[in-house]
């Protein structure tokens, strides 16, 4: 996992794309997965930028994008900002926007090796994975109805695209 944040602006193509290759180096200590990784994201500019799509391409990921105006589909991600925001930020001190991005590395390290999940059986993201890869675990249910999510938009999308730009 990495992440991006800034105190001013937006956030740019090249920082996604720097965190991209951030994630993959972290995870995988190569350029480039060994295989296909579907990266999810929403649908904002930087992300589906064409020369961020290429960079994925280029390392091995699979741009996946969240439906639009469709919440449901990006809850993983709303349930972490919560949990980070509620068991971190509001129980630390943060007199301004920058003493919050110095901490944002310190409580991610925390959020993944020793903060429990319920959805991962009451254990950390890096337990639940040494779990799995020891006793070859099915992943959480989770995960499937991501990739079904990711999939299935990925399948419907031109058909929403047109569907809008006809008054359907």
């Amino acid at each position: 996992m990495a992440w991006v944040g800034t105190s001013g602006g937006g956030i740019s193509g090249e920082m996604i794309r720097d965190m991209m290759l951030d994630c993959v180096e972290r995870r995988f200590d190569a350029l480039r997965a060994p295989q296909p990784v579907q990266w999810l994201a929403d649908n904002g500019s930087a992300y589906t930028a064409w020369e961020t799509i290429d960079f994925a391409v280029a390392l091995n990921l699979v741009a996946c994008f969240t439906p639009v105006r469709s919440p449901e589909s990006n809850g993983v991600c709303e349930a972490s900002v919560k949990t980070l925001k509620r068991d971190y930020v509001r129980v630390n001190p943060r007199p301004d926007a920058i003493s919050v991005l110095r901490r944002l590395a310190e409580w991610f390290e925390d959020y993944n090796i020793v903060h429990p999940h319920s959805g991962l059986r009451m254990r950390s993201p890096r337990e639940f994975i040494a779990a799995q890869s020891a006793n070859h675990e099915v992943l959480p249910v989770w995960w499937g109805q991501l990739h079904r999510a990711c999939s299935s938009h990925m399948r419907r999308a031109p058909a929403r695209r047109s569907a809008r730009r006809y008054g359907r």
